[in-house]
């Protein structure tokens, strides 16, 4: 901490009021492991923009990079959660497996209604999770080994159930959920030379960034209320204004092609109620104590435990959601569905700036990760790139992200010595 902070914390402590002003508002101060990722998908994108020759920033290929790779940012979310807390999950691909012939069965061979189908599914996934939980948290049975035994038992039950076939079609209504796209209730509107768009998506648009610069304001307000640092004004304004013109770009091509994909409104749901959870709620705080320092966690009270066996009830009905998803979308629920989603999900979280020791990790970055990914498998796939050269840029990528991370954790030990 420097001299003007420590300053400030010392009048806010004696006078039991923040300080009136304080030169830490000055400040410009950037955190490489959080702004490197973001820094990372901005020159990842303009470089297979630039060798598709436009084709990646197109509408229709915006959509298809979000729908396509839905289920594995679902999945990245309770990876990231898992990560968090300092274990792994690698039965998340056979998890997503065998829910979603658990939800062919119930919807096609049984003709269930399709809600009763889902939520009965996701209550599934939610049992798988309570299984492997309680094995990792009160059995004490590391969480690779219980995570490695349930990828083999899972996929064995989705053999069983699905009888060794393909089991389709799904239901409309899950075929939408996977595929299709918000109606466009306000028509649409021109844009000159970019053609019509929909309005009801443009207004989406334009409300996400507004509430991208309330939350930004507030939090700078606060901060400038107990004295920390900072940005200066412009570099703040211009932050929000980055943010601003990337998300209306998506949103506006979004918009040409048709208008928003309903994975991507439940992905902003999910992306909004798992932040909130890891930043404001209790859980959250104590999940990241957990991951930072587990002997420190457990004298202050923590219930280790309980924090460790919701993680992964929480990871089975994510898994479960992306099992219903990724089936609806191939409208046939496949006895190798699922294969590897693991691994893309482990990588989108510590390529989202995940620590491999835990403790570090957000939603965003998670999703970020993801993203990453995603531009690379379509880039790659845009400009006819061999799937073994597409493993090998992932794995490098990868190899990067989490060197870039040990770099950065050992830099700043040194300058704190």
């Amino acid at each position: 901490m420097s001299s003007t902070e420590v300053s400030a914390t010392a009048e806010t402590v004696q006078d039991g009021s923040p300080p009136a002003k304080t030169t830490a508002s000055r400040r410009f101060t950037i955190n490489p492991r959080e702004s490197g990722i973001y820094v990372a998908f901005a020159l990842i994108v303009a470089f297979f923009s630039i060798v598709t020759h436009g084709d990646l920033l197109q509408p229709q290929n915006i959509s298809n990079i979000i729908v396509q790779n839905s289920y594995i940012l679902i999945l990245a979310i309770g990876m990231i959660l898992i990560i968090i807390a300092g274990h792994i999950d690698l039965s998340a691909g056979s998890v997503v497996a065998v829910t979603g012939a658990i939800c062919a069965v119930l919807t096609v061979n049984h003709h269930l209604p399709w809600p009763i189908a889902v939520l009965a599914t996701l209550v599934a996934g939610a049992l798988i999770g309570a299984w492997q939980g309680y094995w990792v948290a009160y059995f004490g049975i590391p969480a690779f080994i219980v995570t490695l035994a349930g990828m083999l038992v899972f996929r064995a039950l989705t053999l069983t159930v699905l009888g060794n076939q393909g089991i389709g079609p799904f239901p409309d209504q899950i075929r939408t959920l996977s595929n299709g796209f918000v109606d466009g209730y306000l028509g649409n509107i021109g844009l000159g030379s970019l053609g019509g768009a929909d309005l009801l998506t443009l207004l989406v648009g334009v409300g996400v960034v507004a509430a991208i610069a309330v939350t930004q304001w507030r939090v700078r307000t606060a901060r400038l209320g107990y004295g920390q640092a900072v940005d200066p004004m412009p570099v703040f304004l211009l932050k929000i204004a980055v943010a601003a013109l990337v998300v209306l770009a998506v949103v506006v091509q979004l918009a040409r092609f048709k208008n928003l994909p309903w994975v991507l409104v439940l992905l902003a749901a999910l992306v909004l109620g798992y932040s909130l959870v890891t930043n404001r709620a209790v859980f959250g705080r104590r999940l990241y104590a957990v991951g930072g320092n587990l002997q420190a966690a457990t004298l202050s009270g923590v219930k280790v435990k309980s924090v460790t066996f919701w993680i992964f009830v929480n990871m089975g009905v994510l898994a479960a959601l992306a099992g219903v998803i990724f089936a609806g979308r191939l409208n046939q629920a496949g006895p190798t569905a699922g294969n590897s989603f693991e691994l893309d999900a482990i990588a989108a979280a510590f390529i989202g700036g995940a620590a491999v020791q835990g403790g570090v990790g957000k939603v965003v970055g998670a999703i970020t990760g993801g993203l990453i990914m995603a531009v690379i498998n379509n880039g790659m796939s845009l400009i006819g790139a061999p799937s073994e050269r597409v493993m090998l840029v992932k794995g490098l990528v990868l190899l990067a992200a989490v060197a870039y991370d040990v770099w950065t954790k050992r830099r700043s030990g040194a300058s704190a010595r």
